[in-house]
């Protein structure tokens, strides 16, 4: 099994409703405690409604085979009338049809995307590289995602590459990266309630012990970048986290200290 690495301090497990703070920036640095609460949320909610489909239970019953499956095997999309370009992916056992991002999603992405690759040209022995857009099975859970970015070794890819597989495994990946759009933004959150009445792509992550997640929330209330990190599989949450503003530099710790610009990063129109 893969060694945990964390981005902090293990932290005591705390009880539901209570946070503490970090060393550091008390703006920055907190613990998981409690649920995280966005002044948008209920905005997200009602936009999300009508731009991502979940997969009724009479349409999936009409599926040749599971729907985890056919999304191993990449046959989902043949089976799920969607517009082109659309994301489709198995979220807390449901079959969640995403529409294709705007061109705005994509800024931070090249940035992240830039800063390992600026790592890699400066030292040879740098590890990481990273995919966008792959598949991710995660191991034991039955769920499948497609990130925005994955963060593994060059190795691990040269080598999927070569065997032709469709999708990455969760325990190959070192950090994935979602960033939120209008639609959908709630599912890459932490939930709201502890614990989570619904599983999202936060608890997944989690579960599955993918060491980091970044997420950059590009809500106009809170442009603002998260690394999660030490997943407790048990409870299905991250117990820490790190934040920066909009603007601010992110600083990825320990395996890759790195540094990221976010000074031309924008949130959605409000």
């Amino acid at each position: 099994m893969r060694q945990r690495r964390t981005c902090g301090e293990r932290l005591p497990r705390l009880l539901p409703g209570v946070g503490t703070a970090l060393p550091g920036s008390p703006r920055h640095r907190t613990t998981l405690g409690a649920s995280l609460l966005y002044d948008d949320r209920e905005q997200i909610v009602r936009e999300e409604s009508r731009n991502v489909k979940t997969l009724s239970n009479e349409e999936v019953s009409r599926l040749p085979d599971t729907p985890y499956n056919l999304w191993v095997r990449g046959e989902l999309d043949d089976h799920v009338d969607a517009p082109e370009g659309s994301r489709i992916e198995i979220i807390g056992g449901k079959v969640v049809v995403s529409p294709p991002p705007g061109l705005s999603h994509g800024g931070p992405i090249r940035f992240i995307t830039r800063a390992f690759e600026r790592a890699g040209d400066a030292d040879p022995e740098f590890p990481w590289a990273v995919q966008q857009v792959a598949g991710v099975r995660l191991v034991g859970l039955g769920d499948g995602y497609i990130p925005d970015l994955v963060v593994t070794t060059e190795e691990i890819l040269l080598a999927s590459e070569k065997a032709r597989l469709p999708e990455l495994a969760s325990d190959e990946i070192e950090m994935v990266v979602e960033v939120t759009s209008r639609w959908g933004a709630d599912g890459d959150r932490p939930p709201r309630q502890t614990p989570p009445r619904d599983k999202n792509k936060w608890t997944g992550y989690a579960q599955a012990e993918v060491p980091y997640y970044l997420l950059i929330d590009r809500a106009p209330k809170i442009a603002r970048s998260t690394l999660y990190c030490i997943p407790d599989r048990a409870t299905g949450a991250y117990l820490h986290q790190e934040c920066w503003e909009f603007g601010e530099t992110i600083h990825l710790p320990d395996p890759f200290d790195l540094e990221i610009d976010t000074t031309h990063w924008v949130t959605w129109e409000s």
